[in-house]
């Protein structure tokens, strides 16, 4: 059998491939690169978040703000004047850090943007290789503990969701209704439990924190997170962009670009 050379290529962007290679990294680095940009965006805005019984998921949960869905009212006096203050400044750390560190983000943003490697047996830019055990990758390590925060934010979209369904009765009440933001936020929330409940750090969880599943945790568990981790890019991808759609939404409302359909 005659033999394969398998020696790594030794310059950047040296490959024997002769397949478009470069696309699917172009692509992935340009779709999360306008991501970070327009959730940065939103987060500075501080406005047009919230439209009625509707909130955007930048902004929930809203711990201080000055629209119906803040917990605790309007900004306390003692913050800085010079500092500028966005309720989603307040918690979209959360969020953003458990998808930054998350496992398969990690592998299609290192090939995309730091060209680590760019593709499978083409050249890196670089010929050492520190891994994640020194600064500043070793802190991608607090993935698991912003899945703990995770979860916990999961509880507060559930409610944002159900909160979607009732609107305004015009006479100081409220009364159950379905509208097209409704369905939009519903939605959202599914996908961001999906891709959080399918998190390869919740199956270890689970698994009982051990290389070899634990009896003494519930093996129904286990198989039920292992089979959404299947699926994780699935989830990733789709709840990425269906969280931006979903401020891009109320969004619109806010600013009476759009007009939110009654269905019921």
């Amino acid at each position: 059998m005659a033999g394969i050379d398998v020696m790594a290529p030794r310059r950047f962007g040296e490959t024997s491939r002769k397949d478009a290679w470069w696309v699917v990294p172009a692509a992935t680095g340009a779709v999360l690169l306008a991501f970070v940009v327009y959730a940065t965006w939103a987060a500075f805005q501080g406005e047009h978040y919230h439209f009625g019984n509707y909130l955007s998921p930048f902004y929930s949960p809203e711990i201080f703000g000055n629209s119906p869905h803040s917990l605790f009212g309007p900004l306390p006096a003692l913050w800085p004047a010079f500092i500028p203050f966005s309720p989603a400044l307040l918690i979209l750390w959360a969020p953003g850090g458990f998808r930054f560190t998350c496992y398969y983000y990690r592998g299609s943003y290192y090939k995309a943007l730091w060209a680590d490697p760019p593709a499978c047996t083409v050249g890196e830019p670089r010929h050492k290789y520190l891994g994640e055990a020194s600064f500043p990758l070793i802190l991608q390590n607090a993935h698991r503990f912003f899945l703990y925060v995770a979860l916990f934010f999961i509880l507060f979209l559930a409610h944002d969701a159900y909160q979607s369904y009732w609107f305004a009765d015009g006479a100081g009440g409220v009364k159950f209704g379905i509208g097209v933001g409704s369905i939009v936020l519903t939605l959202n929330m599914l996908l961001l439990a999906l891709y959080t409940f399918s998190c390869h750090s919740l199956r270890h969880l689970v698994g009982g924190r051990r290389d070899s599943v634990s009896k003494g945790m519930c093996p129904g568990a286990y198989t039920c997170v292992s089979a959404l981790n299947t699926k994780h890019m699935v989830f990733a991808w789709c709840s990425l962009f269906w969280v931006a759609f979903s401020d891009i939404y109320v969004r619109m409302l806010s600013m009476g670009r759009w007009t939110d359909f009654r269905i019921l």
